[in-house]
């Protein structure tokens, strides 16, 4: 079996997102931003995580870049796991070292499949402004990433020219204080799907908060998500029908009711499989 779960606003929390006081019992440090702790993990999650059974295996799926995601020390010395998708499905990193002909594949796919990078960039400008975009970034060469003043953007502006992007093969996702402007060829089931063909992974339990992890919990055969974020947020106002369920509790000790759920699929498959070949 497989757990892949995205990181920042599922397992791991910034001190912005904790969404309870920062002396709250139980809050551990993840990672470190030049010697101050950027974001913390609840210590229930952290053990259940470690206490995973042997056959299943934890795979880190995030939108971070190959060093942001290096940055968080939990997963770099106390559980370090076999495989790592960074880059929002853009690069595998392999028993530590980044799998290249997995990043060379999604470059030609990028270039393939949508708009080029730049002219996504020009379209999706067109919407940005100085008044609440604070910086930008071009991650792992990929994908943009740009800071923002939250209450001062154009919601409906910004999800109108979202739809616009979709067309041109990229995806918008708002989460935070950032929003995300990603080719539709690299994203976080693709990655994953890769890796369970190469593993026989078996089935796939997932985690995530954000609409770039829609096509993961998609994909998985059993999916949870937190109660916050965009996915529980659009589900709010729309009303969809998804394929996954929401914890019933939000911010950080939501990945204690995560962790918990993954523990209870992995015993439901486990008694399954052990009464069919009885």
């Amino acid at each position: 079996m497989i757990y892949a779960s995205d990181l920042d606003q599922t397992l791991i929390y910034s001190k912005r997102s904790l969404g309870v006081p920062l002396e709250s019992p139980g809050l551990l440090p993840a990672e470190q931003i030049d010697g101050a702790t950027s974001a913390f993990i609840s210590e229930q999650a952290l053990q259940l995580l470690k206490a995973l059974p042997e056959d299943v295996m934890f795979m880190p799926v995030t939108t971070r870049t190959i060093e942001q995601y290096r940055r968080i020390t939990v997963f770099q010395t106390e559980l370090v796991p076999t495989y790592a998708v960074t880059s929002n499905g853009g690069n595998i990193i392999v028993g530590g070292e980044v799998d290249r002909e997995w990043n060379r594949r999604i470059h030609e796919q990028v270039r393939r499949d949508g708009a080029h990078a730049e002219e996504a960039r020009q379209v999706f400008g067109q919407v940005l402004h100085e008044d609440w975009v604070v910086n930008e970034r071009f991650c792992d060469e990929l994908f943009y990433a740009f800071m923002i003043e939250r209450d001062r953007m154009p919601l409906e502006q910004v999800l109108e020219k979202a739809r616009i992007m979709r067309e041109m093969g990229w995806e918008v996702s708002i989460q935070g204080r950032k929003i995300y402007l990603v080719p539709a060829a690299v994203n976080k089931q693709a990655a994953v799907e890769h890796i369970r063909n190469l593993t026989n992974g078996g089935a796939v339990v997932a985690s995530g908060d954000s609409l770039l992890d829609r096509c993961l919990l998609d994909y998985a055969d059993y999916a949870i998500a937190p109660r916050h974020g965009e996915l529980y947020r659009e589900q709010l106002r729309d009303k969809l029908e998804v394929n996954y369920r929401f914890t019933e509790v939000s911010g950080v000790y939501a990945a204690d009711e995560i962790m918990a759920y993954v523990h209870a699929i992995h015993r439901s498959v486990f008694a399954a499989q052990t009464s069919f070949s009885e």
